[in-house]
């Protein structure tokens, strides 16, 4: 039986629907958790995607720069009666709160343009969580649920995530939430020229010239341009540690989506 909350979801239609149509089951103003959610805007998607850790925003990243990845799908429901049927096979507990069937979620359900490997899923666990047997457990049910339906799934850890990315993460999304107001798009247009007449500068260097230029405080413009990098209206390979990124490095998002990430930021803001 699920819970009231859950049943209000499926009428909801959480966990159907693709791109700018798909809600995840689960997001983040569901849970209360000190922990370290994030929401980010989703190019591929262009809907703001709902990660419960830095590994899942870690790896939601990775699938986002990816060009074989068409659309990507957080917090994805499986079919309780399934995962019902497979725990009583196993003989184990089915995940559950107060009484109530917990409805299983994968953290990501992917489709690629791959043709061997069209869609796959993924499911992000820090190693240490890989020791505890009921976590094993769950992830068994998981695991034979998509198997039984012929999709590839995988857990991924935070020693798959390069030190680079790590690194990245940290300065793009730094303890203290970072400031969502967003200047106007003359900003925007700002950063992009110099990103282009500068090309072989490093992102540091052309943010101290931008600082001396206009007397503003030293770090200012390097601050701006890292919250603009962390709510994604500008993007670059993870990979790449930020105190080596070159403004050529520097993708600029389509100035056509800026109003709509502006606009889901707003609504995020107020959630």
């Amino acid at each position: 039986m699920l819970s009231k909350k859950q049943e209000k979801w499926l009428k909801e239609g959480r966990g159907q629907g693709e791109f700018a149509e798909y809600k995840p089951w689960i997001k983040i103003s569901d849970i209360s958790s000190s922990g370290r959610s994030h929401r980010v805007f989703g190019h591929k998607t262009r809907r703001t995607h709902h990660l419960m850790s830095d590994l899942e925003l870690a790896t939601f990243l990775f699938l986002e720069w990816s060009q074989e990845i068409i659309d990507i799908r957080e917090q994805f429901p499986l079919k309780f009666d399934e995962t019902l049927q497979i725990a009583e096979n196993m003989q184990v507990k089915h995940p559950a709160i107060r009484g109530n069937t917990h409805v299983m979620t994968s953290d990501f359900y992917v489709v690629s343009s791959d043709k061997e490997l069209s869609q796959f899923v993924l499911q992000a666990k820090y190693s240490k969580d890989l020791m505890k047997p009921r976590t094993l457990e769950k992830l068994e049910i998981e695991r034979r649920y998509w198997h039984s339906k012929g999709i590839s799934w995988q857990i991924i850890t935070e020693k798959d995530i390069p030190i680079a990315v790590q690194n990245n993460i940290k300065w793009l999304y730094p303890e203290t939430t970072l400031n969502r107001s967003v200047d106007t798009q003359d900003s925007l247009n700002f950063y992009a020229k110099e990103f282009t007449k500068y090309p072989e500068k490093s992102i540091i260097a052309v943010c101290k010239d931008i600082d001396t230029a206009y007397f503003s405080e030293v770090g200012g413009s390097l601050n701006e341009l890292r919250t603009l990098l962390g709510l994604r209206f500008f993007t670059f390979d993870l990979r790449i540690d930020f105190r080596k990124l070159k403004c050529s490095d520097i993708q600029i998002s389509n100035s056509h989506y800026w109003d709509l990430m502006t606009e889901e930021l707003g609504y995020v803001a107020n959630q």
